[in-house]
């Protein structure tokens, strides 16, 4: 009698709760599971929310329409679910909002159990108390009572008229195609007129738009602007503390497209700061790194740099740290070769680099984080107390001569060593091109002179109403050269401080609108047929 196979254990099947629409809401357990993931259920909406979290090479299944083109039940979903599970894989069903608000999700979840599969349920942020929150909209009343009440605009068995006939608030789910003939009915039910209604569609992203109405006038409004996605709608008098209360629409850039020339790696912490203001950054490399063209330099500093030949070590750029780095790997080194070793970075961005590296500066400028910032701060020699007098300065091939200067006026020695060199990057997809020509972007941050050059040789020259913001003066010059004008300059020649400066001319703009009695727009919806011009 031959032995009976194994049967293979399923695997596991967890619905993910994905919020309702920024990435970063979604809790830290649903980002545990998606890491985990071999496959991710999602139609196309929450995939965008929950891809990023996911692995490598995960499989993506989409749950929501067959083959004909139709829309599959909750058992017919369930089945993709199930189907992948069985080969024993790791299986993340993700859903918009919270899996437990849904109805046809909780179907889902029930045909899934009666697989007599394994399921975890994660829940998620609800659409219907987030899409208010970031739209500045408390949901308790502060007077009178009636407290929440949460609805389906396209729930065919609800009586608006007798829910019209109950205080408190209404928070309103789905399309609006009946938004007419429900504002009628909860008038006919009891509300007033001129109660206060909000409409916000895209909630809790940066394209988030609220339009604010009343139940009289809501389905004129919401043709006249056109709006005809999916939306969350707020009914009630807690609608007017969205006047004191709007924290996320107000953000000084809210949804500006703001073109950061650095690649990604490179503008981490920038672009960071950028989406601290609403902004939506988006990173184009102006320059390509490449290997010097001679290396025999670089071999004899990292022999030297082994044997004891230097006192410090200046990393001028996250690039230097990295063309040092992979010297390292190639000859089997790691972080310990510094030691007995002084390490500069001129910056935090190349300062965190090395400290990836396994490497902590012992001088980082605490000023101005750049050449000159460092020569501020960098100790004279001293041949009492420095038994080496020798500095190595891995660089570029095109770095200027002010560090090499500032330290032999201290008394150093410097081997000033081209450890990569910079060329034009190639140019960017065909629709980054159109959108800085065309106007598709609302600002464009230049840090050096050099971006300018490339940006504009690789992709051509932002549009008119594109903001222009530079990090200097010299930066400021090459632009008014290529025929732009410069609307930001940083205080201070600090990427920190060029977005900030940005930040507060968004704010001015956006209060000169707003006394003005004008509605608020961003630089990229007013596209004038001429370009800029010097002046």
């Amino acid at each position: 009698m031959s032995p009976r196979a194994k049967k293979k254990p399923s695997g596991i099947v967890t619905f993910v709760g994905a919020g309702p629409g920024d990435p970063r809401l979604l809790t830290l357990r649903a980002i545990e599971v998606l890491a985990e993931a071999d496959v991710v259920v999602a139609d196309e909406a929450t995939l965008r929310q929950v891809l990023f979290h996911c692995k490598s090479g995960v499989e993506v299944l989409d749950p929501v329409t067959g083959d004909d083109g139709e829309l599959l039940s909750a058992v017919a979903r369930a089945k993709v679910v199930v189907a992948a599970a069985r080969s024993g894989r790791q299986v993340v069903r993700a859903v918009a909002g919270d899996p437990c608000v849904d109805q046809s999700v909780i179907d889902e979840v029930t045909a899934v159990a009666k697989a007599k599969i394994v399921f975890e349920v994660v829940p998620g942020v609800p659409v219907s108390t987030a899409v208010p929150t970031y739209a500045g909209i408390p949901l308790h009343p502060t007077k009178g009572s009636g407290g929440v009440r949460v609805l389906d605009m396209a729930e065919g068995t609800i009586d608006w008229a007798t829910v019209g006939s109950v205080e408190g608030t209404l928070v309103l789910r789905g399309a609006l195609d009946s938004i007419a003939e429900i504002a009628q009915e909860l008038v006919a039910g009891g509300r007033k007129p001129a109660t206060p209604v909000a409409v916000t569609i895209n909630g809790t992203t940066t394209e988030q738009r609220t339009l604010v109405s009343t139940l009289a006038q809501v389905a004129s409004d919401v043709r006249a602007a056109k709006i005809t996605l999916p939306a969350v709608v707020v009914v009630g008098e807690v609608v007017a503390q969205r006047d004191t209360l709007s924290w996320f629409e107000t953000k000084p850039l809210f949804g500006w497209k703001v073109l950061v020339p650095r690649t990604k790696e490179q503008a981490v912490t920038l672009s960071e700061q950028l989406r601290s203001y609403g902004a939506v950054p988006h990173e184009v490399p102006t320059i390509a790194v490449e290997p010097p063209r001679t290396p025999q330099q670089m071999e004899r500093a990292i022999k030297g740099l082994v044997t004891g030949r230097y006192e410090w070590i200046a990393f001028t750029s996250v690039n230097a740290v990295r063309a040092v780095r992979e010297r390292f790997e190639d000859y089997g080194l790691d972080a310990r070769a510094f030691a007995g070793i002084k390490v500069a970075a001129v910056g935090e961005a190349t300062a965190r680099a090395l400290v990836e590296f396994g490497v902590k500066p012992d001088l980082v400028p605490s000023g101005e984080q750049s050449a000159a910032g460092l020569l501020e701060d960098w100790p004279p020699y001293d041949p009492v107390f420095d038994p080496i007098d020798r500095v190595f300065l891995p660089r570029a091939d095109i770095a200027t001569e002010t560090l090499v200067a500032g330290l032999v006026e201290l008394g150093w020695e410097v081997d000033d060593v081209t450890a990569y060199r910079t060329v034009r990057a190639a140019p960017p997809p065909a629709e980054t091109r159109e959108a800085i020509k065309g106007g598709g972007f609302d600002a464009v941050l230049f840090t050096s002179s050099s971006t300018v050059r490339n940006l504009v040789g690789i992709a051509g020259k932002p549009h008119a109403v594109t903001v222009i913001a530079c990090i200097g003066s010299a930066t400021a010059k090459t632009a008014e050269e290529h025929g732009l004008r410069v609307d930001v300059l940083a205080p201070e020649p600090s990427v920190s401080a060029l977005a900030e400066a940005l930040a507060e001319f968004g704010t001015a703009r956006r209060a000169a609108m707003i006394e003005a009695g004008d509605p608020v727009t961003r630089p990229s919806e007013r596209r004038p047929g001429s370009r800029r011009k010097a002046k």
